[in-house]
């Protein structure tokens, strides 16, 4: 088993620990394994750094709820900031575990906490792979019972997030109603 074969199984058993089972699956080991199919299909030549971020970058989320920081936009932002550092903590431990040196932790952990999105070509990569696996796999339900303003927003912040060329293979893979494809061509 190589080092990158290594460190994928131990995200997939840290995740596996997950109580969501509500795909008949550990929520955090599921989601990890559509990132990395998206990556795959998206990124073929993606380097270990990124395969590693894709893989882990919810890895063990359920340890830190949303409902554990304030309600508002302040506490979720201090949520995902947290959990963002949390994540790139705990790969960039199992890296280390694996053998990985100090350089390709870092590396993991700057595109987990999305240092540089928009600049660095790998930062924008998880990007667009975390915004397709939300299209493909979580926003049905997320969307389920939403207000259609409050989808609006939310699809519109997405598609700003994306690269050009991921929003334009967006409009091409998905069947998007407008007003929400508006967003992707803008």
């Amino acid at each position: 088993m190589t080092r990158l074969a290594r460190t994928l199984a131990a995200i997939d058993a840290a995740n596996a620990a997950d109580p969501d089972r509500s795909e008949g699956a550990p929520a955090a080991r599921l989601y990890g394994e559509r990132m990395t199919a998206e990556l795959d299909r998206l990124f073929p030549e993606a380097s270990e750094e990124l395969r590693i971020a894709a893989r882990g970058q919810h890895v063990e989320r359920w340890t830190s709820p949303r409902s554990a920081y304030p309600e508002g936009r302040e506490g979720y932002l201090a949520w995902r900031r947290d959990l963002a550092a949390f994540h790139a903590g705990r790969v960039g431990g199992i890296m280390a575990a694996e053998g990985y040196g100090p350089e390709s932790v870092e590396r993991a952990g700057r595109m987990i906490r999305k240092e540089g999105i928009k600049r660095d070509p790998e930062v924008q990569a998880l990007e667009d792979v975390i915004c397709f696996t939300f299209l493909r796999w979580y926003f049905r339900p997320f969307a389920a019972g939403r207000d259609a303003g409050e989808l609006e927003r939310i699809v519109a912040r997405t598609a700003r997030k994306m690269s050009a060329e991921a929003r334009s293979r967006a409009l091409e893979e998905f069947d998007l109603p407008e007003p929400f494809a508006a967003s992707f061509r803008g």
